[in-house]
């Protein structure tokens, strides 16, 4: 099953994707709260048998008129993870890292599927990162690998866009990795029926050129086990998101580096689970916090 949230003139609602189109889930299942994802996976063994249903309705929007918000709207927590593929550790010039390292974005962060990336006058180094994403379906705590994929509600596509250097200035990540609107995420939630999260292919293109190529059997840590180490520490809910990770081909690692500029377009696509584009827009409002650039600069200098 696929799921989507498209924009429409009731606001922002849960469908259901048919060949032909997609079909309202609220409209069709008669459950007119399941229009909001929120509530579509607070329960998600119930939302499913609506789901099925909703499928065999009447599509009201076919997928060229589809306009996709954030998957995850008002996503309560978006958990991240760095240095996850041996690749890209090597070439960052880092070592394996012997401790999972997880930062979190804020929810301001998310667009959808061709929204525009917000790059801004503050960074000169904003930085594409293909993603498998994970979307949590059932509460769970303390949850074993051996019983992870039993959390899952769905894969998506994100692209974990970076200023980096916002990101390496200080030592925390929080700054670099939050700029407003530099998360898109989606089109699509895929259930665990259709795909099998541990080997996926994965690339990005950038302006139609390939600048990342894996699979996500390259994962140092996998779903089930980023799912058994978040929960060790958090309850995870429905709804959150998990970013498992980005491979090597990373703009800040090239010679010369490669950072995205206004009027880019970013394509992410993950086998199964589909593609997510975004044109790159630069925010030119004259930013009230120069020094702030001025000294990020110091960085990359």
């Amino acid at each position: 099953m696929r799921l989507a949230a498209l924009r429409t003139a009731r606001g922002t609602r849960v469908h259901v994707r048919r060949a032909e189109g997609y079909v309202d889930l609220g409209d069709a299942s008669g459950q007119p709260e399941l229009a909001q994802l929120d509530h579509a996976l607070a329960d998600w063994s119930a939302t499913r048998a609506a789901v099925e249903e909703a499928a065999h309705g009447v599509a009201s929007v076919s997928p060229r008129e589809a306009d996709f918000g954030p998957l995850i709207p008002a996503c309560r927590r978006i958990l991240c993870v760095g240095r996850n593929y041996t690749e890209h550790i090597e070439e960052l010039e880092r070592q394996t890292p012997a401790w999972p390292e997880i930062f979190a974005r804020f929810s301001s962060t998310a667009v959808g599927a061709d929204d525009p990336i917000q790059i801004t006058e503050l960074s000169e180094q904003a930085d594409y990162e293909g993603e498998l994403a994970v979307v949590i379906g059932r509460r769970g705590r303390h949850v074993a690998a051996s019983d992870a994929l039993s959390m899952v509600a769905g894969y998506t596509v994100c692209n974990d866009v970076s200023m980096r250097d916002w990101q390496l200035r200080g030592a925390q990540w929080t700054t670099g990795k939050n700029f407003d609107g530099t998360l898109p995420v989606g089109p699509e939630l895929v259930t665990p029926d259709e795909v099998d999260g541990d080997d996926l292919a994965l690339e990005t293109r950038l302006n139609g050129d390939v600048v990342q190529s894996a699979r996500t059997a390259h994962m140092l840590l996998g779903v089930r086990d980023l799912i058994e180490f978040l929960s060790s520490f958090t309850l995870l809910e429905p709804g959150d998101l998990i970013a498992t990770g980005t491979p090597a081909g990373v703009g800040l690692a090239r010679k010369p580096p490669l950072f995205l500029r206004d009027g880019d377009v970013v394509e992410v696509t993950i086998e199964g689970v589909g593609s997510l584009r975004n044109p790159v827009q630069l925010d030119r409002r004259p930013p009230a916090t120069e020094r702030w650039r001025a000294l990020a600069r110091q960085t990359s200098s």
